[in-house]
């Protein structure tokens, strides 16, 4: 760090330290990190505030995102902000920022020396309108992963897959076997597991080129048609009435060895840590679904709606700084699962999942945009939508899937 960026977070420290001594501010966080992973990861984050001289108020929103996310942004504009909020990076805050409510957090930034600091840097580049920085990026999440149950599949005579071929090949043996092969959450999950068979089965650069470049001719084309056929495949082993309504519950039908196995984010590893499972143990994470290892540049991030009073802004700014600290990003993810925004920090306490994230993020190109990162929520919705009718409907063609899928890129606004 050059001596003029040390000397502004020198001064920037002092200023926020000086606030706190003055006295403690109460600040309202709302997220809707309420599984048992989640939440002890979220105490990391109120123990460091609290630790900073503020008063960190929870304001967990039960249910998912799809919940929470309205109810957020419906706060924000009807003039009852919260402190802080978590959202993901991504064009959800983007009407936020248009109407001035969110706190430009620019010199917390810049003090800090966050271009530098955090990577990838699509996820501060998320955080960034017109120059200016609105929210702290505070993990890297993928949702490219398919997590496995050794103890199921080691009864039941069949080897762990290590890859999406192996999961289909040993599926119908472990259904004779009164096993199910895949658990699965309704909504959004869903559309987590088809984008993940998607990335897998078409390849990245396909993917990227259908959610950003709106390519209609590889949406209609033969490298999507597979992956619809493969899903037309496989669904017989997820019917509707097996569809559990959260997704932390069918990651639990895992951990209990009441399914083989699950295709969700970095995130479930959490719940398998709360329950004192041990990765390349008790269970196997295979990025990319073992096809090819990728990450996705998800996340989380917290935005600061503006505040008519002094302190609080002074809070939330000290707040901003505190979640990106190298003890603090090292504490809540590794009880999240999730991969540090830090480069620098020591994780010597990783376990396998989140080490073979970390090489992939370090070492391979195939790190890509999340999905709401190239298209609109409303669209996302819609192909959500097509994807959870598709997987719990055995009479939808998987050609009639992918014609709707296509509409939908089609009319998605660029």
């Amino acid at each position: 760090m050059g001596l003029k960026k040390f000397a502004a977070a020198l001064a920037f420290s002092a200023s926020v330290m000086t606030a706190g001594i003055a006295s403690a501010t109460d600040l309202e966080v709302t997220h809707w990190w309420t599984s048992g992973g989640e939440a002890a990861a979220v105490a990391e984050f109120a123990k460091a505030v609290d630790a900073s001289g503020d008063h960190w108020v929870d304001g967990a929103i039960a249910g998912s995102g799809d919940v929470a996310r309205p109810i957020i942004i419906s706060r924000i504009l009807g003039g009852n902000p919260m402190a802080a909020t978590q959202l993901n990076p991504g064009k959800d805050a983007d009407d936020l920022i248009a109407a001035g409510l969110l706190e430009d957090i620019t010199d917390v930034a810049t003090a800090g020396d966050w271009a530098h600091i955090l990577r990838p840097a699509s996820q501060l580049a998320s955080c960034t309108k017109d120059g200016k920085v609105y929210c702290v990026p505070v993990n890297l999440h993928s949702a490219q992963w398919m997590w496995t149950n050794r103890k199921v599949y080691e009864d039941a005579g069949i080897a762990p897959p290590q890859n999406w071929a192996d999961f289909v090949a040993a599926a119908p043996a472990l259904q004779a076997k009164g096993i199910q092969p895949l658990s699965m959450a309704q909504g959004w999950p869903v559309g987590l597991m088809v984008n993940d068979v998607l990335v897998a089965l078409a390849g990245v650069e396909n993917f990227v080129k259908v959610y950003k470049d709106r390519d209609l001719a590889i949406a209609g084309g033969p490298e999507f048609t597979k992956v619809f056929d493969a899903l037309a495949a496989v669904r017989q082993y997820v019917p509707a009435d097996k569809m559990v309504p959260q997704w932390n519950e069918a990651v639990g039908l895992v951990i209990q060895g009441k399914a083989a196995a699950n295709i969700m984010g970095d995130w479930a590893g959490g719940e398998f840590q709360v329950a004192k499972m041990v990765a390349g143990k008790d269970y196997d994470c295979l990025p990319g679904l073992g096809v090819t290892p990728v990450l996705n540049t998800g996340g989380d991030v917290f935005y600061f709606p503006k505040n008519k009073d002094p302190a609080v802004t002074a809070a939330q700014k000290k707040m901003a700084a505190t979640l990106v600290t190298k003890e603090v990003q090292v504490a809540f993810n590794l009880k999240k699962g999730s991969l540090p925004m830090r480069a620098d920090v020591d994780l010597s306490a990783a376990n396998d999942c989140m080490k073979k994230g970390l090489e992939i993020l370090d070492h391979s190109s195939a790190v890509f945009p999340n999905d709401v990162q190239m298209i609109d929520r409303d669209s996302l919705n819609q192909i959500n939508d097509t994807f959870t009718a598709f997987m719990a409907d055995p009479s939808m063609t998987a050609a009639a899937a992918q014609a709707k899928f296509v509409d939908i890129i089609k009319n998605a606004p660029k």
